[in-house]
């Protein structure tokens, strides 16, 4: 029978990882995706998710918890494999980990060219804030 396998992300995956991120269209030109391992590896909190079916890497997230509230980043789910539950299932397991560590709140950024994903999210329960994100680079990626 195959099943869906969550695990945390070790260096050895990378490649398929980012093979996955390139699929679902998450890399921008302004982030390289090896430096964002790099620094996610340095900080070794083990909130790095993998999702593998049949040993093939087909979703990720990447989570931040910094003693106040949860960030997720390259939520990814391989095309073949969405509308299939691993989504929901991943974002479970997100939580669960999260409410381990003490985390009150998981806050979610999404891109405006990627806002086809707010009815993934709404459908899981999450609600748009009431809010404005501000970014500035601190240290060019490329």
């Amino acid at each position: 029978m195959n099943k869906y396998n969550i695990t945390i992300f070790e260096d050895k995956h990378r490649t398929q990882v980012i093979d996955l991120w390139e699929k679902c269209n998450l890399i921008k030109s302004w982030n390289d995706p090896n430096k964002d391992i790099d620094r996610k590896l340095k900080v070794n909190d083990n909130l790095f998710l993998i999702v593998e079916f049949n040993k093939v890497i087909i979703g990720s997230a990447m989570i931040g918890y910094d003693g106040h509230r949860g960030s997720l980043y390259y939520l990814a789910v391989d095309p073949k494999h969405q509308r299939k539950g691993v989504g929901k299932m991943l974002m479970k397991e997100i939580e669960k980990r999260l409410i381990e560590v003490g985390c009150p709140k998981i806050n979610i950024f999404i891109r405006n060219s990627n806002i086809e994903v707010k009815e993934f999210y709404q459908s899981i329960d999450y609600e748009e804030q009431d809010c404005l994100v501000y970014g500035k680079r601190l240290i060019p990626d490329l």
